[in-house]
């Protein structure tokens, strides 16, 4: 059953997530949370479908202040597929260098941030442009994807550079080159990615060790809180508290 196969698969990438990645996520979180407890921020950048985990952190039922995405729409948006903004448009803009130096450009940095990155191949030169840049203004980087399946694959960067070996952490996200893990009958291509699911696992490993060293540490997060709980009468009041706070901080103030 192939229902079934995908699931082992994917329960196989959060084991080995955790058999071999808690130290580097550990160092990851770290990072983070002396750059937010530092009233500073962590920016989440990707490209295509590692977008999915910049979503799903940050704005989101139990996330917190302090992580900022950075989505650019040409690079994340697939519901077109074909015509304005289609998929052929995304493969070749996620590989022209320069245009993440273009990106970084509209926004304000400060050296004290971390630039949180997310990366399947580590090749493509958007993803290792925004490293660069980040790195010149002297940022902490933290990069998830799958580096030990594209160890010693060529950059596509006239830098020579991998995205994996311009990072202070990486996390692996333990994910076959391929992506996709299930083998179908009378067919060349597999199905069943198990990226998006590897990049989810991870982000909440570090996103709940983020908030277990800053709530040691006496900071007060702004949590989103769910809307939808009967009975819970202050959780607006806490949705808009914590909307404020994220207002003032991207204001500088």
């Amino acid at each position: 059953m192939l229902a079934k196969e995908w699931l082992e698969n994917a329960r196989g990438v959060m084991d080995r997530i955790e058999s071999t990645q808690v130290e580097n996520i550990n160092k990851a979180a770290a990072l983070m949370a002396d750059a937010i407890g530092g009233g500073h921020w962590v920016h989440t950048f990707g490209c295509g479908h590692a977008t999915l985990p910049i979503e799903e952190m940050y704005p989101r039922i139990g996330g917190f202040v302090g992580f900022h995405p950075m989505i650019e729409i040409p690079l994340s948006f697939f519901t077109h597929i074909v015509g304005e903004m289609g998929v052929h448009q995304f493969v070749f803009l996620e590989r022209v260098e320069g245009y993440g130096q273009q990106i970084m450009k509209s926004y304000n940095f400060d050296q004290n941030d971390v630039m949180w990155l997310f990366s399947h191949s580590g090749i493509n030169n958007v993803n290792i442009d925004i490293a660069l840049e980040a790195r010149r203004l002297g940022m902490k980087i933290v990069v998830f994807g799958s580096a030990g399946e594209f160890s010693g694959v060529k950059t596509r960067h006239s830098s020579g550079k991998q995205i994996f070996e311009l990072a202070d952490v990486v996390v692996d996200t333990c994910v076959p080159a391929q992506d996709a893990s299930v083998p179908l009958k009378n067919h060349v291509d597999k199905i069943g990615p198990v990226s998006t699911m590897a990049f989810v696992t991870a982000v909440w490993m570090t996103i709940c060790t983020v908030a277990e060293i800053l709530a040691d540490r006496g900071v007060k997060l702004h949590i989103h809180p769910s809307h939808n709980v009967p009975g819970d009468t202050t959780a607006r009041q806490r949705l808009d508290e914590a909307l404020a706070e994220y207002k003032r901080r991207i204001a500088g103030v």
